[in-house]
């Protein structure tokens, strides 16, 4: 499993909010759990507490461990009162070096990269490297592969092609993209954006010329003659997920799911009709909501719709201006596309 840094990091783990009490804890919450290998942050907050989500509100930071934004396998995670309010606390027992007979003051030096990760990463990573969600605009105005050696009209890695279009001068290296779904809103019928799958990267050479020479460096498929490129993103996978409520009221739908599959279970990835624009943020947890049922009255005989079920939690974890990713974190049942995606 890909390790990233604690969300904690993102707030002020020095600090002890009020907002603690009793009832933010599970009624079978154990009095201290020792990390695991392999466990996530969602996994241990989910068993001490009825909303994860909210783990930093309930955190104490041990002064005595030089970095507190971090937790490992080994560490003991506790349940204390701290002022007569439940807050829970890391340890980090401290091990005898070979040879030691007695304890010393020392530094525990431990790798980053075995602390352990906020959500299981590893499930988005491929997504986020490979997906973006453009303008159609954007993607019809980008460079193309025109033609492959000896007028072949698919190439793969380790060949060279031609591209054509206007190149970046100061840019190299460009992912191939190819054409999937137009989303619209589909209360609206608003233009949301255009999904480009990421397909492959090639370097180009002499960018001056209206037809460029390319070199394929990595193709997960066959590329083809029209493929679109577009400059590599220098971004690094956002690795610090703290998650939260949205700030502002939420009331977005689940457009597609990873894969082009209807039905959604546990850690799929799912697009969502809302973004930067309506102020979604990197960690906001939803609440995913099945609509009510339309039946008919026993008594009066007229059809009624039956109210929402809560049936599961998202957590976006990227965002475009009119739409976002999200990642499936608990499902009661199973989710489907166009179910309601509301504040927790």
């Amino acid at each position: 499993m890909k390790k990233l840094m604690l969300g904690l990091l993102l707030v002020p783990l020095f600090a002890m909010l009020s907002w603690a009490d009793e009832a933010a804890f599970r009624s079978d919450h154990p009095d201290e759990y020792i990390v695991q290998k392999g466990d996530t942050l969602w996994d241990i907050s989910n068993r001490f507490l009825q909303t994860p989500w909210l783990w930093p509100e309930i955190w104490h930071v041990n002064q005595q461990i030089q970095n507190p934004h971090l937790i490992y396998p080994g560490d003991v995670i506790s349940l204390v009162y701290i002022d007569g309010e439940p807050r829970l606390t890391v340890d980090r027992p401290v091990k005898l070096a070979p040879g030691e007979t007695k304890l010393s003051p020392s530094v525990r030096v431990l790798p980053r990269d075995e602390a352990i990760s906020t959500i299981p990463l590893d499930r988005i990573n491929s997504f986020l490297s490979r997906s973006r969600i453009v303008s159609e605009e954007e993607l019809e105005a980008a460079p193309y592969m025109v033609a492959g050696p000896e007028k072949r009209i698919i190439v793969g890695e380790g060949d060279y092609a031609y591209g054509r279009g206007d190149f970046e001068t100061d840019m190299t290296n460009y992912g191939v993209y190819r054409k999937e779904e137009h989303f619209r809103d589909p209360i609206t019928g608003e233009y949301l954006g255009t999904h480009a799958q990421n397909i492959g990267t090639v370097r180009v050479g002499n960018t001056d010329e209206d037809i460029t020479r390319v070199q394929v460096l990595t193709s997960r498929e066959e590329i083809r003659m029209g493929d679109r490129l577009l400059p590599s993103e220098e971004r690094t996978i956002e690795s610090n997920f703290y998650p939260s409520a949205p700030d502002d009221e939420i009331n977005a739908l689940i457009l597609a799911v990873e894969g082009g599959l209807s039905q959604v279970g546990k850690l799929d990835v799912v697009m969502v009709n809302k973004g930067d624009r309506e102020g979604l943020l990197v960690g906001n947890v939803l609440a995913v909501y099945k609509r009510g049922e339309v039946t008919r009255d026993p008594v009066t005989g007229e059809r009624i719709t039956l109210p929402d079920e809560r049936a599961g939690l998202v957590m976006i974890f990227r965002t475009f201006e009119k739409m976002s990713l999200a990642l499936v974190l608990e499902a009661e049942r199973p989710l489907a596309v166009n179910d309601k995606l509301l504040n927790p």
